[in-house]
Parts: C-alpha cells; structure tokens; sequence
C-alpha cells in the first residue's frame, strides 16, 4: 500500500491540467484534479475559443462587405453587439459541456475538487473549497498546471480607470465606439483587426518598431500594411507614460518620437503579456523553485524535486494550448511510467489568426544567421497558388529555410489564408525528417492550399538546376530548347 493518498495530484483545470489528469488516469494512477474557478481554463473561456469565436463573427461582417468582389449583391448585414457577443458565450459553453465538465472527468476515475489548492509540504497539499472548509491530501506525484493570468504594466493612472484584458474582454455587452489596444503582439493584432472589422475604431500602441516580433519581419510588414488598410492605427516605437479618465473617454498619454502624444478610446484592451500564476501555491513549503517567469522545469518538465512537475503556461516556457497539452505528455511519462521524454524545442509551431493567418515552425530567419547557418531560403507567393487566385485570398508569401543540398528543412514562415493548417505540413516534415525533395515529390490535391506548400518545395529542385548541368542534358540528349534564365536565383518556376 502506498504511504500517499493518491498517486497523482494535479493542480489546475485548464489545457495542461486535463491532459495530465486524463493520462494519469489512463496509465491507472489514483487521480484527483483541483480547479478553482471552472475547468477548461483560459483557452475555453477568455482565449482561444471565444477570441477565434470574435473573429469568425468579424471574417463574416468582412466578407458581407466585400461581397461585390465576387459578382454577388444584396443587403449588408446588420450588426448586433450583444448577440456576437451572447453567440461567443454559447460557444464557449458548448465547448465546456463537450470536453471540460466534471462529469467527463470523473466518469474516467478522476476525482474533481472545486478550490485553491496550496502546498503544505512537498507531498502534501492543502484544499479550500469555496465555503471556506479545508482539507490535506498527500500524493506520490505532483503536477502544477495553474496557468497565467493577463499582466497590466504599472503605469501611472491604471488603478484610476476601468481597462480591459482578455480575460474581461469577452464579458462585455457592447462593443465600444473606440477601442485602444496596448500591445501588437498576437493578442492584440488579432483583436485590433477583429474589433476594426465589426466596426469599432481601432489604434494599436507598442514599444517596439514593428508588430508580432517574435515573427518574420518581411511577412508582418505586410500583414501590418494589410491591417492598416482595413482602418486599424498604429502607434508604433511608442511607450505608454501614464492613463486617466475624460469625461466618458480614457485617455492614453504615449511617448513617440520625443513628443508626448494622446490617444484617446470609450476603452483600453492591455495585451501585454502574461504572467505566471504562482502566488497562492506556497511553493517554499514544497521547496520548489521559480524564476521571472515562472516555475523552474527542465526539459522533462520537471522541477528541482524529483516527483513535483510543472506544464505549461505556469512555466512561461511557451504559452500555447498545444504546448501544454505537448508538456503534459512529457511530465506524466517521465513520472507515471518512466519513458524518458522531453519537451520538443526544435518544432514548436505557432499561428496568428488574423486575415491573412501568420504562421511559424522551427528556426527563423533571424535565428538562424544570427547562428552563422549556412541555408537558403526558399519562397513561394500565394499569388501563384490557383485556390487561393479562386478564393481571393492572393495576399501572403510561403518562406522555407533549408539546406541546400539536403534540402534539410531549418524552419518555415507562412502568411496567408488558412496559414495555420499549412504549418502543421512542415512541423510534421521536420520531426519526422521529410526533406524537401521528399515533400515535393508527394502528390497533393489540386486545387489545394496545401499544394502551395509542395510548390514551395518544388524550388529546391530549381534551384539545384544550373546553367551548365542543362547544357550537357542538351548535349547527351540532343534537345533544341533554350535555356531557361538563372541569372536570379529567387525565380520562381
């Protein structure tokens, strides 16, 4: 008999924690899973569903607008506020009666509280339900999946006013007249075009040059360009120095360009970044170890003690649902049964869903000369791609970094429609070492976004041409044609 109550004790509701709770339970570990407010977390709830959810609402009203475009006529569609936003709720609501209710979890053998969870010892943790009641558990292996929660930067005036953060962004009723976003990263580019394209005014403020940083520079540029079109502003190489209220406006006082500078908004979304949750747990009483960013893991996703493990956005390794579901795999391995993993940094894809979607795997650009890695870059436009010519969706370029000769694939940038499901065609090349000859002699569909992607990888072949190699194909065979031109190497065929 074990000396510990269970066997497996997860603490937090959300991605990670339903993903480690639903494994340990599979491998037959005694499981009970903690979660203070609802399960399914910030993704169910203020991210990723209700936020998609917006901008399929904003894609609609978009394309209604240009609906001329495709031949067709008729009434505009009428915008109602409250009901997008009631219709986000649903979704949300219908997601979490799907996958995250209790019941699910507990018809699998998991035991669900309802409370704040805070460590007594480092095998012991101490439950407060909401009413009050406290309970001990012990548990031979401990999980930390608890998330991050929206960070607000300390500016001067910020506890005067009511602001607004993704986690308060979906409870609204209306949409405001104006709205002023602080922050162009991922967040924030995709609700400034959202919010733009359901008819709000929209004016972006962020410290640094460019949006979306951690990206390709040439594709933001462009997706930047296309944002601009659409209405939405930007106050770029701008820091916020202070926020106040104005009669029924909030007022944002910036620096740029040496001037001081008032942007004005009905309200205020701050997407700047987020920020462990870790402040409840009592983690010295388990001795476990944090930094800024949050706790400490290594790569098998555990901390300095050998049977407490941590997955996800609590680590502020990589704040992604994918990552922590990823992370979660790897922690209840190494625990639970012992089969050495850890996590996989060489091919963590992300994606920015605006319109065009921007999507990311492997090593960028940047990275990759910054390294001194001899590569080529291999591109193609979607203006060459016949689904999107049909579809109207011309805007945006593929990007491929790869060995020459191998054709080894290093990383891949995409900006364009359905960019996101384009990516995941080179995260599962590169992990499973298809290079880019392999992928360009594999047959895709025709017409296709995908085939864009094998086209792509169809000027590895070009590029390994040369001038003199068909010149003796011309002379052993005795062909008449010309020879094609390779004075420039970034041709595409």
């Amino acid at each position: 008999m074990s000396k510990f109550e269970y066997d497996s004790i997860v603490i937090g509701g959300g991605a990670a924690g339903l993903t480690t709770a639903g494994i340990s339970a599979n491998f037959g570990a005694k499981t009970v899973m903690i979660e203070e407010d609802r399960l399914g977390g910030d993704c169910t709830w203020t991210g990723c569903v209700p936020s998609k959810t917006l901008i399929k609402a904003a894609s609609v009203m978009h394309n209604a607008k240009e609906a001329e475009k495709f031949g067709l006529m008729g009434e505009q569609v009428e915008f109602n506020p409250s009901a997008v936003m009631k219709h986000i709720d649903e979704v949300r609501k219908e997601v979490y009666e799907d996958a995250d209710r209790p019941e699910i979890f507990e018809e699998m053998g998991i035991e669900v509280v309802n409370g704040s969870a805070q460590f007594v010892d480092e095998h012991t943790v101490k439950i407060t339900d909401q009413t009050g009641v406290e309970r001990e558990i012990t548990g031979k292996y401990i999980f930390i999946c608890t998330g991050a929660k929206a960070f607000v930067p300390p500016v001067d005036g910020i506890s005067e006013i009511d602001y607004l953060t993704n986690e308060s962004l979906f409870e609204v009723d209306d949409l405001p007249q104006k709205l002023v976003i602080v922050g162009a990263g991922p967040i924030g580019t995709e609700m400034a075009q959202a919010f733009n394209r359901l008819g709000t005014k929209v004016e972006v403020i962020d410290m640094a040059p460019g949006i979306l940083m951690n990206d390709d520079p040439e594709l933001t540029t462009i997706l930047k360009e296309k944002l601009e079109e659409e209405g939405v502003i930007y106050h770029l190489n701008s820091g916020v120095k202070g926020v106040k209220k104005s009669g029924e406006k909030i007022e944002v006082l910036i620096e740029k360009d040496g001037e001081e500078v008032t942007v004005s908004g009905a309200s205020v979304l701050f997407a700047t970044g987020r920020r462990a949750n870790i402040e409840s747990l009592n983690l010295n009483a388990a001795g476990v170890e944090t930094e800024k960013a949050g706790i400490r893991v290594n790569d098998k996703c555990r901390t300095n003690k050998r049977h407490i493990y941590a997955i996800g956005d609590v680590t502020g390794r990589y704040q992604f649902t994918h990552m922590s579901e990823h992370m979660a795999k790897v922690a209840t391995s190494n625990a639970l049964i012992k089969v050495p993993m850890k996590i996989d940094k060489k091919h963590v894809p992300w994606v920015t869903y605006t319109e065009p979607e921007l999507g990311h795997i492997g090593a960028t650009e940047k990275k990759l000369r910054e390294q001194g890695v001899t590569f080529e870059v291999y591109r193609f436009p979607f203006s060459k791609i016949d689904r999107a010519i049909t579809d109207g969706e011309t805007t945006g370029l593929i990007k491929v970094y790869a060995k020459k000769w191998s054709g080894k694939i290093l990383g891949a940038s995409i900006l364009g429609a359905h960019a996101g499901e384009m990516i995941s065609q080179y995260a599962l090349a590169m992990r499973n070492g298809v290079s880019l000859r392999d992928f360009a002699d594999t047959i895709h569909p025709y017409p296709s976004y995908g085939l864009g992607a094998r086209r792509a990888a169809d000027q590895w072949y070009i590029r390994n041409q040369s001038e003199t190699m068909v010149k003796w194909v011309k002379r052993i065979f005795g062909y008449r044609g010309e020879i094609p031109d390779y004075s420039d190497p970034n041709r595409i065929v």
